[in-house]
């Protein structure tokens, strides 16, 4: 089986971003984005989908994150459609619950090759810390763009802003676990009845 790496380099005049991917990692992970919240939630996505994931960002950080968390979830995007390539033999569909205490979260994934984010999250405050939670769409908008997926995103309890972001970046990581992996029976056959994604 060949690896499912990829290296993505994104230059734009508001930011700068390499991102390097192994979907057949172990989880490790080495973020330096100057968002630290955000590099917090994609170490949560590395450790739970065991993919390794390197990312340097530098972005106008001066004026807000906006453009730096977006142009990551674009580029981590680009990086995850190359590094899936054909999608033969892999299971496609991913999904996963994850608590943590009072909230709960579920991430359903199918790697159509069709862009759509249904993103159901009520945040009880604006700020996690630093943190602006309206950029959670952005990013998550971005990475669907540009995998080529429909995701699913629901929150559907939790009082603790943390915990719920937390839960959702879990669950991403466990579902796209699910869905790249490999099914020994489908074996170079293309998990669709179209013949292609």
């Amino acid at each position: 089986m060949d690896p499912r790496t990829a290296r993505v380099e994104r230059n734009t005049l508001e930011t700068q971003i390499k991102i390097s991917l192994n979907l057949d990692g172990t989880g490790k992970a080495r973020f330096v984005t100057g968002v630290p919240f955000l590099d917090h939630m994609l170490d949560q996505i590395a450790r739970h989908g065991l993919i390794d994931i390197e990312v340097d960002a530098q972005g106008d950080l001066e004026i807000d994150a906006h453009h730096t968390v977006e142009d990551i979830g674009i580029t981590l995007g680009q990086a995850f459609a190359q590094a899936v390539g054909d999608k033969k033999g892999i299971v496609r569909y991913g999904h996963a619950y994850v608590p943590l205490d009072e909230a709960l979260s579920r991430v359903a994934i199918d790697l159509s090759g069709r862009p759509g984010l249904f993103y159901e999250v009520k945040f009880p405050r604006a700020m996690i810390g630093r943190f602006d939670v309206d950029l959670f769409r952005e990013f998550f908008q971005g990475f669907v763009n540009h995998a080529g997926v429909t995701l699913h995103i629901d929150n559907l309890k939790g009082v603790n802003a943390h915990h719920i972001a937390e839960t959702i970046f879990k669950a991403l990581g466990r579902a796209l676990r699910m869905a790249v992996a490999h099914d020994p029976r489908m074996a170079g056959i293309m998990p669709s009845t179209k013949g292609s994604l």
